[in-house]
């Protein structure tokens, strides 16, 4: 079993609502995919204000060195760990091998995050807070183009 994003699969989960599915053949058979949206387990509502992680990274939020802001400057740092560790207990009880997450998410990015100004300047090396405490755990994360075998961003609405 794995974890996935549930945006990759086409759910409207995102911040705005929308879905990132990605079109082509996915490496992993379907029936071995745990669709998860962290933001929404932690209790974030759909949709919701874009949020940054703040002077670092999702290392730095679990150890309570840098906070998730959203766009309106609220702190959502506690929804942000929320979610993480409801992904972390399904990882547990479903016994994953790995997870497939949307790369530059606050809560999934697994090689780059955005830098926390709001801007779309991203953070290179910079990984959401799930994705952090998913590694800590043993537990891989790759991201969407490690999904798909044919990526494309042509189904992306």
């Amino acid at each position: 079993m794995y974890l996935v994003s549930a945006c990759l699969l086409g759910l409207k989960t995102r911040f705005d609502g929308s879905k990132a599915a990605l079109s082509g053949a996915t490496t992993v058979p379907l029936e071995e995919l745990i669709p998860v949206c962290p933001e929404q387990l932690g209790g974030l509502s759909t949709p919701r204000l874009p949020s940054e992680i703040q002077g670092g990274r999702g290392e730095d939020v679990l150890k309570g060195r840098a906070p998730v802001l959203n766009s309106a400057g609220e702190d959502v740092t506690g929804y942000f760990l929320q979610g993480a560790e409801e992904v972390l207990y399904l990882a547990g009880l479903y016994k994953v091998k790995a997870a497939y997450l949307k790369d530059g998410s606050p809560s999934c990015g697994s090689s780059y995050t955005y830098d926390g100004t709001f801007s779309g300047r991203r953070f290179p090396g910079g990984t959401g807070v799930t994705a952090a405490l998913l590694r800590k755990n043993g537990i891989p994360v790759f991201n969407e183009h490690d999904l798909f075998s044919h990526c494309s961003a042509a189904d992306t609405k």
